[in-house]
């Protein structure tokens, strides 16, 4: 229930700001708009979140980046998939942490590993990987797995790690904290004061509370904000034009259709 009174509340406000008119932002913004699919361009009918068909749709429409989550099989082999059972998306109320590796691509084929995806999209689309979960007593193997994953692209360069709490970066420690972003809910101020003190790259959370003090506070220390989910353009337009650097969005396939088409309009 609270999910869903979540939901229609986030839709409310969505609404409400693709009402709003906005004033185009600049070529220059708009050239250099970084829009994150989250989750990849999916409707969990057709296309399901987190898989390489909703990625590679993305990829496609040229989106910068594609948001994904990691979770662990119970062989500790690091996939993609938001929540920790496979039940809302796939209907199959099975836990991740449950199954190995090879059980879970006989039963769950379309869930991919990271290992697929580092390989499929690096140096073509920046991927904002955000940590699920971390295992205290296998947290060696599971640090030394990602290292080895991850050392194969350039962090910053070609990924970044999110996290809801903090605490779950201990898993790649040997990542430069700049690279590394907290993820807000209603904890903004909080994440904010820890970003700032431990050097992270910025802070991500809704667009609507991540207000323009804080921008301001994190600009002023050398960090970025994400903000999601913008659903229009004027929502866009108004992101880029208080210089959000990173735009998560379910809808990142028709924000970045909407950039283009000012873009053209712009003759550039």
């Amino acid at each position: 229930m609270k999910a869903l009174l979540q939901k229609l509340a986030m839709d409310l406000v969505d609404m409400f700001m693709a009402l709003i008119p906005r004033a185009v932002p600049s070529a220059a913004a708009l050239r250099n708009c970084k829009i994150v699919s989250h989750r990849g361009e999916h409707d969990n009918r057709r296309v399901m979140e987190n898989t390489l068909l909703a990625f590679d749709i993305a990829r496609a429409a040229g989106v910068w980046g594609i948001e994904c989550d990691i979770r662990w099989t119970r062989d500790l082999v690091p996939v993609i998939c938001h929540d920790a059972s496979a039940e809302r998306v796939f209907g199959q109320p099975v836990l991740i942490e449950s199954l190995a590796f090879s059980d879970l691509r006989q039963q769950l084929p379309a869930i991919p590993s990271l290992e697929e995806v580092v390989a499929r999209y690096s140096g073509n689309t920046h991927l904002m990987l955000e940590l699920k979960s971390l295992s205290a007593e296998h947290l060696l193997q599971q640090r030394e797995t990602l290292a080895r994953i991850l050392g194969r692209v350039t962090a910053g360069e070609d990924y970044h790690i999110l996290a809801l709490d903090p605490g779950l970066f201990t898993l790649v420690d040997f990542i430069d904290p700049g690279c590394l972003l907290p993820v807000a809910e209603t904890n903004v101020r909080r994440l904010s004061d820890i970003s700032l003190q431990r050097g992270y790259g910025g802070l991500a959370g809704h667009y609507l509370l991540l207000g323009e003090g804080v921008r301001r506070r994190h600009l002023a220390a050398g960090q970025d904000i994400g903000t999601g989910f913008p659903r229009s353009r004027n929502c866009l337009c108004r992101e880029l034009n208080r210089g959000v650097r990173w735009i998560f969005s379910n809808d990142a396939v028709y924000l970045q259709g909407a950039v283009n088409s000012l873009l053209a309009r712009q003759g550039d």
